[in-house]
């Protein structure tokens, strides 16, 4: 239900307070060279301009913008400069990239390459599975930019009044979305959503939900950013307990919902009790085996989940095969393509070890392996490399602010009752947050921010 009549005056943040803040956290976050960037705001639309080396590090700036309080939209003219890759070359890095992930290796897709810039054509069943496909092509290094020219196969289309209830359902139980400032209705062959929202990054995933859920026709002009909708007192606490029955529900709709899970969920067992979610059954990749779990924590009313998913690849390799397969997307990958690993595999189970700049391309490199097909498990004993010696330790009070400001900024953090202490670089957060995604997210942005080590003594609002 739309509640636009608690909507109080409109209050934007000032434009150069919304550039600084994009600026510092380029400075802060992984997976961005900020030196090489350009940031200028206009009535709360962010403008980004500059270049960088790869794909993923541009769109990770976009979505690092879209999170920045106060933003209304991200025009993005970052140029993306690669060290040349001969046409041929990289068709065979892409092809084989598609090939060799577990979630797409079965799709009836191919590629066209001219001077970096990668055609994709074929056909898949969903909004979702093209999203995978295109997030595969954007990892693989030498890619300057991608032309989507995918065919969604035709599926039985829905009434949009039977489409909206599904998604009003769908939204509902995402932990990650806010339903009460949001209206949807039906218009035509599709739906309309409007409303409020207290981020670009919330108004983007709401319609990847429309989307993944099967609208074909989204209507979303009336859906607009307010830095006043992130005020918590106009969202009623998402900690709530919820009935197991239902819970269970709503955990196996999510579970459809991705292509990674979806062939797998007629044989999965999901249990609940008092709100602890236990997955039991078998599952073809291990991409599968984790995004079940974390289609599960994103549920409304999930205290935690147990995840006991056995993982038995249908597809055949011997050991060695898989660890070439492991070594070949790692060294054709944007972010740590660079690095130099050693990759050794027996009964499917990788084991890596390595050294990278950063605890982002040490989780990087896991998730690169864990997506190859035939690897049913990886134990990451990949370093980060120490500081250079000479280098004095951080003051513990400059970590502290930043952090301070990091949070401050961040839309998903703003509001939330987190207090911060920093001691020898290890960083304590203690408060209350509104749900378990936010508390895990504020671990990940201290980490991000240079923490050595945090201890997250947060809770949730509500909850017993």
């Amino acid at each position: 239900m739309l509640r636009s009549d608690l909507a109080p005056p409109e209050e934007r943040v000032a434009d150069q307070n919304i550039t600084r803040a994009v600026e510092l956290l380029f400075l802060t976050c992984k997976g961005v060279t900020s030196q090489q960037l350009d940031v200028e705001t206009h009535e709360g639309i962010v403008q980004l301009a500059g270049c960088t080396d790869n794909l993923l590090a541009r769109e990770r700036a976009e979505a690092i913008a879209k999170e920045v309080r106060g933003v209304r939209g991200v025009v993005n003219a970052i140029e993306v400069r690669t060290q040349p890759v001969p046409d041929a070359v990289l068709l065979r890095s892409v092809q084989q990239a598609l090939h060799d992930n577990a979630a797409t290796a079965d799709y009836p897709v191919h590629c066209r390459v001219q001077q970096g810039e990668v055609t994709v054509e074929g056909t898949v069943h969903s909004w979702a599975e093209q999203q995978l496909v295109l997030q595969v092509l954007r990892g693989v290094r030498g890619v300057r930019q991608i032309h989507p020219r995918l065919q969604l196969h035709p599926q039985p289309e829905a009434a949009p009044v039977h489409l909206v209830a599904r998604l009003r359902t769908l939204l509902a139980w995402d932990l990650r979305l806010k339903s009460d400032l949001v209206s949807i209705e039906p218009v035509g062959h599709g739906v309309r959503v409007s409303g409020q929202v207290g981020s670009l990054a919330e108004r983007e995933q709401l319609l990847h939900l429309a989307y993944a859920a099967g609208a074909a026709h989204i209507d979303a002009s009336g859906l607009t950013v307010a830095a006043w909708a992130l005020d918590p007192h106009l969202r009623p606490p998402r900690a709530v307990p919820q009935a197991d029955g239902a819970i269970e529900q709503a955990v196996r709709d999510a579970l459809r919902l991705d292509p990674r899970v979806a062939p797998f969920v007629a044989t999965l067992q999901v249990n609940v009790r008092q709100g602890q979610v236990t997955l039991f059954g078998t599952v073809g990749h291990l991409q599968a085996h984790h995004a079940a779990a974390q289609d599960a924590g994103n549920v409304v009313g999930v205290v935690g989940v147990e995840n006991h998913l056995l993982v038995r690849s249908h597809y055949l390799a011997s050991d060695d095969e898989t660890r070439q397969r492991v070594a070949a997307a790692l060294a054709r990958d944007a972010y740590v393509g660079r690095c130099a690993f050693a990759v050794s595999v027996h009964d499917g189970h990788v084991r890596l070890a390595g050294e990278v700049a950063s605890p982002a391309d040490q989780i990087r490199a896991g998730e690169v392996a864990a997506g190859i097909r035939g690897v049913a498990a990886v134990d990451n004993r990949v370093q980060v490399a120490p500081a250079a010696p000479a280098a004095p330790p951080e003051p513990d009070a400059e970590l502290a602010q930043r952090l301070h400001t990091h949070f401050y900024w961040s839309a998903p953090l703003h509001d939330q009752d987190i207090d911060v202490q920093v001691r020898h670089g290890c960083v304590t957060l203690s408060g209350t947050v509104d749900t378990r995604l936010t508390r895990e997210r504020a671990t990940e942005e201290a980490l991000l921010c240079g923490a050595r080590e945090v201890h997250n003594h947060l809770r949730l609002a509500g909850a017993p």
